[in-house]
């Protein structure tokens, strides 16, 4: 299986704004209707993109990607990832993830940060699969993780 991210406009974005994840997920991440909000508001570092499947959107997630931020351990973050929770278990969520390693690693980027809630644990099993690892930082209440490209 083999995931693709995609530009959202105006072909896919009442289907991206439509996902949902579980009601036990939702305490751990936006709505993608807030995400894509706050991707107006920062339109200079937010990158969010559809997550596709066979011309299926499965899943959404967005980037925070700053190359002119000062500190550069701080420029470069998975900020959004979520599948449909009719969708998850299913191989959806390693594809994607896989598409959002690739998709750093075509930008030349060193490493990728992000952070969860540490009672994530679903989420954070998926990350420990594909190589992050809890790096000693917080941001705010929410454990920080990173992975070497």
């Amino acid at each position: 299986m083999q995931a693709e991210l995609r530009e959202i406009d105006d072909r896919n974005i009442e289907e991206c704004i439509a996902l949902r994840v579980t009601a036990e997920q939702a305490q751990y991440i936006a709505s993608n209707k807030d995400s894509l909000r706050d991707s107006t508001d920062n339109l200079k570092v937010a990158r969010p993109f559809a997550i596709y499947v066979d011309d299926r959107i499965v899943g959404f997630t967005m980037f925070a990607f700053d190359e002119d931020y000062d500190d550069p351990n701080d420029r470069y973050w998975l900020w959004r990832f979520m599948i449909d929770k009719d969708l998850q278990g299913k191989g959806y969520g390693c594809a994607a993830l896989k598409a959002v390693i690739d998709y750093f690693k075509n930008q030349n980027v060193g490493y990728i940060k992000l952070s969860t809630k540490a009672s994530n644990v679903q989420a954070i099993s998926l990350y420990h699969k594909f190589g992050f690892r809890e790096n000693g930082e917080m941001n705010d209440e929410e454990v920080v993780l990173r992975l070497d490209l």
